[in-house]
């Protein structure tokens, strides 16, 4: 039996019929088209498939699509602004390479979102313990690192910005 399920995806107010055992990877997949969040391992360890319920990362190849009633999904095609500009954390990656084949990149970059939200200036410690769910099977950690960094100056511009009404 299928349930209708209300929630924000990317800013904008949607409606899913969703099934008990779906998961919130297959409805933003099969149902709206969102095909930056992937599925890799099925067991929420790679972090391929991470997007934010409500400001938090989950694996969205776990999280049960009925679960998301109310709620606020970001996936990684959200972060581009309405003019076409990447996010700064987008940006980063872009710029330091954080990436090679790419398959893991969304779900590096709304992890590393959330890193900065919760710690601006974060040390490669700190971000080698916060990135430890998601998986790069191309080995570009190095690369991936210097991009949150190049994130949080970036992040830090645009808030130094908007205080001077720039």
């Amino acid at each position: 039996m299928k349930k209708q399920v209300n929630f924000t995806l990317n800013g904008k107010k949607v409606t899913a019929l969703v099934s008990p055992s779906d998961t919130l990877l297959e409805v933003l997949r099969d149902q709206f088209q969102m095909y930056g969040a992937r599925e890799t391992c099925a067991l929420g360890l790679c972090g391929v498939c991470t997007v934010q319920v409500s400001g938090n990362p989950v694996s969205s190849c776990l999280y049960l699509a009925p679960f998301v009633d109310g709620e606020e999904v970001l996936t990684v095609e959200g972060l581009e602004s309405t003019t076409g500009e990447l996010h700064p954390v987008q940006e980063a990656f872009y710029q330091k390479t954080g990436f090679q084949c790419g398959y893991c990149t969304s779900g590096m970059i709304l992890m590393a979102k959330k890193l900065l939200e919760e710690n601006p200036h974060p040390t490669d410690d700190e971000i080698k313990e916060y990135m430890v769910g998601n998986i790069c099977r191309c080995a570009s950690y190095k690369q991936i690192m210097e991009a949150i960094h190049e994130a949080g100056r970036l992040l830090e511009g645009d808030k130094q910005a908007k205080l001077l009404n720039v």
